[in-house]
């Protein structure tokens, strides 16, 4: 690609776009002393990272997938603050990454897939563990206390 063109799609943000956004995110994500704030790039790399994760088989247990899905609620509650035009640029980012988490994961089941939040209702398609793991015959080691059976479409491989 020709240097010229890539910076000919370059979108410049204005100074109050540049504040309202570090706004947005300083009012919904937590920063201890000496801690990086995130950026809204930051957020959606996160974001897009995890279901990276979770495409291929997410190793981790069920309260630690509710952690990592901080990224995408911190999204959640600073996008509405956004500016309009920053959302209209980084909608079609959002929405990509969240249809892939949709395919790689299972809705809750009994639980409606619309609604506030709708990324931590759901279940990765496939878990992976450690050969020498024990688990249970349902769920693998730290998914046993989900409220319900491992669904058949939730593939446990090692």
């Amino acid at each position: 690609m020709n240097p010229a063109e890539s910076h000919r799609n370059e979108v410049v943000l204005s100074a109050e776009e540049y504040d309202a956004v570090r706004a947005a995110l300083a009012a919904v994500t937590r920063t201890g002393a000496g801690a990086q704030a995130h950026s809204l790039n930051s957020l959606l790399a996160q974001w897009s990272a995890l279901v990276d994760e979770v495409e291929e088989g997410y190793s981790w247990c069920a309260p630690e997938l509710s952690h990592d899905l901080r990224c995408r609620n911190a999204l959640a509650g600073a996008w509405p603050l956004l500016p309009s035009r920053v959302r209209a640029i980084r909608q079609p980012e959002l929405d990509g990454i969240d249809e892939r988490y949709r395919r790689a994961t299972i809705p809750w089941p009994g639980r409606s897939e619309e609604g506030a939040r709708w990324w931590t209702w759901r279940v990765p398609r496939r878990l992976e563990i450690e050969a020498s793991e024990q688990r249970d015959p349902d769920w693998p080691l730290g998914w046993e206390t989900m409220p319900f059976s491992r669904p058949a479409f939730v593939e446990v491989v090692t």
